[in-house]
């Protein structure tokens, strides 16, 4: 560490110097917002969480703290507590591991459900939370959408037909050619964003979307950028989660002139992924019934699947 850096400290133990940085996230009942000098303490340990839950990356907890007022506590070193809102209720999400009871009591007194809970999170745990008084629902609206990549690459076979056929019409339409994201392309890519949220009329994820591709290197994050008859026409972004088997789409814009350039991106992006991924998790539909529908088109091999927990009364 340089001794410049201004959050390094200085211990002296039995005539040794040690440099270390001391963690930002304080100790629960504290919490402090997320920012991005958290990135040090919360990315290497989500990580390594296996599940792959989708919202459990830096990136995806900083670009959505303002729509859910995400704040950061910690039980131990490696284990911490994210506390947000939605819809007027407050919720508490463990990535790592389930809290000890007096926790977990003091948690439900301050919020309304526990969110976002893994299967590696509850399976151990299980029989101890039904003793504590904690019911445990399936989130369905929250599961994230899982496929093989060489699924999503080679699209082989009758089930992938249709999405083949769209694909090979792009391709025998338009001319189109793929880059690597790089930080020189991110106002082609931004460009992009601005037309994709003038043809919807809506903000959706916008503001996120644009952070994200402003802040791309800095969270880790890779992408590509596609361009139709010469022109920047869409692209996507996402990041490696559960110990590099999984490769997360976080976001996907096209513009929607260009015939099937939605299918094109999913199967072009797929194919250039490195092999080492086995999965794409492509999130969650959120309960959006049209949305599950074009998700389950594409036939998921699984899902990460995710529960709720409230405290009986």
């Amino acid at each position: 560490m340089e001794r410049k850096d201004p959050l390094v400290k200085v211990l002296v133990l039995k005539g040794r110097v040690y440099y270390y940085k001391p963690m930002l996230i304080p100790c629960y009942p504290d919490f402090v917002p997320v920012s991005l000098e958290l990135k040090a303490d919360l990315h290497p340990q989500l990580s390594l969480t296996p599940d792959g839950v989708s919202e459990y990356t830096f990136s995806n907890l900083y670009l959505f703290r303002s729509r859910y007022h995400y704040r950061i506590s910690r039980f131990s070193k490696r284990n911490f507590i994210i506390s947000g809102e939605r819809d007027n209720k407050k919720f508490f999400m463990t990535p790592c591991t389930v809290p000890g009871e007096d926790i977990l009591k003091g948690l439900f007194e301050t919020h309304d459900y526990w969110k976002g809970i893994s299967d590696s999170v509850l399976t151990p745990n299980l029989v101890y939370l039904e003793q504590w008084g904690i019911d445990i629902a399936e989130d369905r609206d929250n599961f994230d959408y899982l496929y093989l990549r060489t699924d999503l690459a080679e699209l082989s076979g009758k089930k992938y037909h249709k999405k083949r056929n769209l694909v090979n019409a792009f391709i025998n339409s338009y001319q189109y050619e793929q880059q690597l994201l790089t930080p020189e392309l991110i106002p082609l890519a931004a460009e992009v964003l601005d037309r994709w949220r003038a043809g919807k009329g809506v903000e959706g994820d916008y503001t996120a979307a644009r952070e994200a591709l402003e802040l791309f290197t800095v969270l880790n994050m890779k992408g590509a950028l596609y361009y139709v008859n010469g022109k920047p026409a869409g692209w996507c972004l996402g990041e490696s989660l559960a110990k590099g088997r999984m490769f997360a789409i976080h976001f996907e814009k096209g513009i929607e002139e260009y015939k099937g350039i939605y299918q094109f991106i999913n199967q072009a992006f797929a194919a250039t992924l490195p092999r080492f991924f086995t999965y794409i998790n492509r999130e969650q539909d959120l309960g959006d019934e049209g949305l599950r529908q074009a998700k389950m088109t594409y036939r998921p091999s699984g899902f990460v699947r995710k529960y709720l927990g409230t405290k009986k009364t």
